[in-house]
């Protein structure tokens, strides 16, 4: 994330934040200087830079937070004159609460910095499980609904991005890409259980993410690499997220790995065809428990599917929603590796059992005439 500098506000005799106007903040080159080269080395590494342009954590120090309008807005449109060349996604905001009344000024914010030129695509970074969907549906500058799931692993929390606004309330609005920017980060300590979220459920989240919504992209993150940690250490105002490791040591992490094999498999795919297809699961195991819950996805015009099996356990299909006969293969997603599956037909409930225990990847493809 990009965190703009900005000249403190002085404060009065009362201790009151003291406001002048639209000329109380000096961008500072020099700041901006020391980053251009990181910028440009995320594009050349073959990434997208998504900057957050104001952090909007309620406190002294967040820009999106304190400043007026039109100083927010004028720092904005810095950024965006100065890095709007890159291959970038803008995140106007980044961690705020845009809920109710709130997000009137986010609309302004954003109409100004964004409403009136061609520009790269825009979204919002929400506080963990907020849906900001219905607050920006009739924006015309905001690209796609991003959300964060989080860092939890409650039954509840789960059950957000399983069965909440990411699976529930895609359809509800004009269309547009649903991204989850921010799912549990490898090595992160879980809020519920304080066990720090290995690669296997790194992972799951991460492809019930691709899944649950239409399949536009996803993110991955460590623990070591969002703080740019140096040494092993807490990040800073971070007391209870656990240790982590260097940066250097994170992206050499089991979780980073595979995300290769989860690339790989989608870019094999017409992806951007993908929709929820939640009818190809006969009996639905996250009903009973988010821990187990099957997300599926078809396109029909490629008459091909996609389900993800969290768990070794067996898992019942309707072949009716296929409309014929299909082929299947598994893929293991913590290797790439695959293996022949058997024919799924027939009127009722099909059950299959994944190859061995841990969370595998069914491909369904109809058999045309």
């Amino acid at each position: 994330y990009l965190l703009a500098q900005y000249r403190a506000f002085p404060r009065d005799a009362q201790g009151e934040r003291a406001y002048f106007g639209e000329d109380d903040i000096a961008i500072n080159p020099a700041f901006f200087q020391r980053l251009d080269a990181k910028v440009a080395a995320v594009n050349e590494a073959g990434l997208l830079s998504a900057p957050v342009l104001l952090w909007a954590i309620a406190g002294d120090d967040n820009p999106g937070y304190t400043l007026p309008e039109s100083d927010a807005i004028a720092l904005a449109k810095y950024m965006m004159a100065r890095y709007g060349a890159y291959q970038v996604a803008w995140m106007l905001g980044g961690d705020g609460d845009y809920s109710g009344e709130k997000a009137d000024r986010w609309h302004r914010i954003g109409a100004a910095v964004f409403g009136d030129r061609p520009h790269a695509p825009v979204t919002m970074h929400p506080r963990g499980q907020e849906w900001v969907g219905d607050e920006f549906e009739d924006q015309e500058w905001f690209d796609f609904i991003g959300y964060q799931s989080g860092h939890g692993d409650g039954a509840e929390d789960l059950g957000w991005l399983t069965s909440g606004p990411p699976a529930r309330d895609w359809s509800m609005y004009p269309p547009r890409p649903v991204v989850n920017l921010e799912p549990n980060s490898e090595h992160h300590r879980a809020y519920q259980s304080r066990t720090r979220f290995e690669a296997d459920r790194v992972r799951r989240v991460l492809y019930w993410s691709l899944l649950v919504s239409p399949t536009a992209g996803v993110t991955y993150g460590h623990h070591g690499i969002w703080p740019w940690m140096e040494s092993v250490a807490v990040p800073p105002d971070h007391p209870h997220s656990g240790e982590a490791p260097p940066w250097w040591e994170a992206v050499e992490s089991e979780g980073a790995g595979q995300i290769e094999p989860l690339r790989a498999f989608f870019g094999s795919l017409p992806w951007w065809r993908l929709q929820p297809a939640p009818e190809l699961v006969a009996i639905q195991p996250g009903q009973a428990d988010p821990e187990w819950f099957v997300a599926a996805a078809m396109s029909a015009e490629d008459r091909l599917a996609v389900v993800y099996a969290p768990a070794g356990a067996e898992i019942a299909l309707d072949p009716r929603a296929l409309g014929g006969a299909a082929t299947s293969r598994w893929m293991n997603p913590s290797t790439g590796d695959w293996i022949a599956g058997p024919e799924v037909a027939g009127d009722g409930p099909v059950r299959l059992v994944p190859p061995s225990a841990g969370d595998w990847l069914l491909t369904l493809s109809v058999e045309t005439v």
